[in-house]
């Protein structure tokens, strides 16, 4: 995270790069996941996600990240997945305290900024994915 911020200053990416910067020392502020581990997938990218032709979701694929422990990656597709009521029915629905939000932004933001950087001229339509959930974690956190 903190090589990219440098790299993504010297662009204009349509964000404000020391407002993700301070945004991200907000999430790695806040408290550690402290109760049991609970079952998560780990990558709940809209990609890892199956909908049929009415738009439900029907099923989730690449379980490389399963595991247990904080939940807060499994919330993170509040912010790159959802906009608008939906993003706010998600986050009321799994029901999670402020501080596993803060780290599901956290979760959020690292691999969208970095994705910005890494994908900018091969795959420029995640680099935007990667702007707009930056765009969103820093509306989601103020």
């Amino acid at each position: 995270m903190r090589r990219v911020l440098p790299r993504l200053a010297a662009h204009d990416d349509g964000f404000d790069v020391r407002a993700a910067e301070a945004a991200w020392e907000v999430c790695l502020s806040a408290p550690e996941w402290d109760r049991e581990p609970v079952w998560i997938h780990g990558d709940l990218q809209p990609g890892n996600l199956v909908v049929d032709d009415d738009g439900r979701l029907v099923a989730a694929i690449d379980f490389g990240a399963l595991g247990v422990g904080d939940p807060a990656p499994d919330v993170a597709p509040a912010l790159w997945t959802f906009t608008g009521a939906a993003r706010e029915t998600y986050r009321e629905a799994v029901g999670y305290d402020d501080a596993t939000w803060l780290r599901a932004c956290g979760w959020a933001l690292a691999p969208s900024l970095t994705g910005i950087d890494y994908y900018r001229h091969t795959f420029p339509r995640m680099a935007e994915h990667g702007r707009r959930t930056v765009k969103s974690a820093l509306t989601n956190l103020t």
